[in-house]
């Protein structure tokens, strides 16, 4: 068991008590049992750090299965992108990965069971009278005309369902609870429907399939789950789940627990909508650093770390709430700022010639790689006699609010020396392509000496020499909707409409001080002065590309 104690939550106290108690033989066994029907999202980060986290606590372990029920919504990609989402976050599953298909053989004996018990039959309405009788909120259901088959016909239908015998939508399998009742899930639900589709797993073997519903408790109870942990969406779900696990004959006896899913604003983390930002292009793919995925947030700088903390930080409870992305945002911020080494890159260059600079001459400036950190040690900066610093950081003219390079005042560059603008060289079309200036020779590290009369130094900026810097692209990433609550949408309105057309800027001709040559993907750097950027797997010998994580400061409004 971990020596680190983890905050208390209602999931915790139900597990010390089934302890104290000597429930499951002193076991706690959890598992995360995604879908394969699309990349995961920062929604399943909450649950991916419970489960596996109260598994890691309580010294037991916790299965990574698929449920993978629908071959038509399920790709071998998605299994890759999954397991690959898992251990980047920091978790290992225990055994091998499991797939509910793999149950499917154990699972048709279960259907079996209760259709010999007299608890299942095979309903051939058709899905729409299935429906229509199945009643709504206001209105109870009616049994179908053939819910008391025998036993050896339903036997006899189900064998004909498994051999191919019917069509798509002619028949199913299903429980026979109560059609009367005020849960609609214990309605007769469906078990097993026929979908001729080959499964990614177990090829064409199989020409029906069971519902989640069905399968979910069962494998659950086949693996020895002593806690099945699920979203609040699922708590009308629960008395069907118990209703299987107590009339099968199954190995073991799981609880469900419900807890609240993680809904964060400014975004969408319906994996549908996901899915529609994809196929029809507002994205660059599952991984695009402005979607929510955990894919698209390790591509866009956040770490492992960031967002372990971020969940762990907003606790376990059952009240639904949405949380301001800015929170998120935050916490890797937060991070990056501890961890993260410093670099200069300049966003939108103006060149700045040092006219009394030596042509020839490059003196390299020793700059701290972390200014609060010493243990990561220092950085070489190559001064030359022409540089780049950011357009911003220039005016011919401006008050004393301005901090920055004016024409005729002074600045001092970064980690080097003190420079005063002198002239400005434009275009042909008036832009101001070049600001000549001199420097200083005795302000390396200090300020200038005999300055009565010259005002002090309007202050700092960055910098990267001109010669020797790395060109890069730089995307500025946005938050991908400029409401808060996308879906949220007037008549005739569509989530799509409130997209942030601001959500990327691409920057081609930024420039990066040279230490940064050869830098892997993923790794992460504060620019001084812009923000927090990570190095994209775009990225390659012929190009440096930088994704911006977050910026150094908040710049959305906070909701309330």
């Amino acid at each position: 068991m971990s020596d680190v104690k983890a905050p208390s939550n209602f999931i915790r106290q139900i597990i010390d008590r089934d302890l104290a108690e000597g429930k499951n033989d002193g076991r706690v066994v959890t598992r995360f049992p995604p879908e394969p029907n699309g990349y995961l999202h920062i929604g399943h980060a909450k649950s991916i750090c419970l489960n596996f986290g109260i598994a890691e606590s309580y010294g037991g372990a916790c299965h990574l299965r698929f449920d993978d029920t629908n071959p038509e919504k399920e790709e071998e990609e998605y299994i890759v992108s999954i397991q690959r989402d898992v251990e980047w976050l920091g978790f290992q599953w225990a055994g091998p990965v499991r797939f509910a298909s793999g149950y499917f053989d154990q699972l048709y004996q279960y259907a079996l069971q209760l259709i010999d018990k007299g608890l299942a039959y095979v309903d051939t309405q058709s899905p729409e009278q299935i429906a229509e009788m199945r009643g709504n909120y206001n209105r109870p259901g009616q049994n179908s005309p053939h819910r008391e088959r025998s036993v050896e016909e339903n036997r006899a239908l189900f064998e004909r369902m498994k051999e191919g015998g019917f069509e798509e939508g002619e028949a199913v399998l299903r429980a026979k609870i109560d059609m009367a009742s005020a849960n609609i899930n214990l309605r007769d639900p469906i078990l097993y429907r026929v979908r001729k589709k080959a499964h990614h797993q177990t090829g064409d073997k199989w020409v029906i399939y069971p519902m989640y519903d069905f399968t979910h408790p069962l494998s659950d109870a086949i693996e020895g789950i002593t806690h099945s942990l699920c979203t609040l969406e699922f708590e009308d779900h629960r008395p069907l789940y118990d209703w299987l696990v107590e009339h099968v004959e199954v190995p073991a006896q799981p609880r469900q627990y419900e807890f609240a899913r993680l809904n964060l604003n400014y975004t969408v983390t319906s994996k549908r909508r996901l899915k529609q930002l994809v196929d029809e292009g507002h994205v660059a793919g599952w991984d695009d650093p402005r979607m929510p995925t955990l894919s698209g947030l390790r591509r866009r700088g956040f770490t492992p770390a960031s967002i372990r903390g971020f969940c762990e930080n907003l606790g376990v409870s059952r009240a639904d709430s949405v949380i301001d992305m800015s929170i998120l945002e935050d916490s890797v911020r937060d991070d990056l700022n501890q961890h993260a080494p410093r670099a200069f890159c300049v966003l939108n260059p103006l060149k700045l010639v040092i006219r009394n600079w030596p042509e020839d001459k490059t003196e390299w400036l020793q700059a701290p790689v972390h200014p609060q950190n010493e243990t990561m040690g220092t950085r070489q900066m190559p001064l030359t006699r022409e540089v780049y610093i950011d357009r911003e950081d220039f005016r011919e003219e401006a008050n004393k609010k301005y901090k920055r390079l004016v024409l005729g005042d002074r600045v001092r560059l970064r980690y080097g020396y003190v420079v005063r603008a002198e002239e400005v060289v434009r275009d042909d079309a008036g832009e101001i392509v070049e600001v000549h200036c001199s420097y200083d020779p005795d302000t390396l590290g200090k300020n200038p000496e005999n300055d009565e009369g010259q005002g002090k130094l309007r202050g700092v900026i960055h910098w990267v020499s001109a010669p020797l810097g790395l060109p890069c692209q730089v995307r500025l990433y946005d938050r991908l909707f400029k409401v808060p609550m996308p879906t949220r949408v007037g008549e005739g309105e569509d989530f799509l409409d409130h997209i942030n057309e601001a959500s990327l800027q691409v920057l081609d001709h930024c420039v990066v001080e040279p230490g940064l040559k050869g830098v892997l993907p993923e790794t992460r750097y504060q620019f001084e002065r812009e923000g927090y950027f990570c190095v994209d797997t775009d990225s390659d010998e012929n190009g440096l590309i930088f994704n911006r994580t977050v910026g150094l400061r908040e710049s959305w409004p906070r909701e309330a």
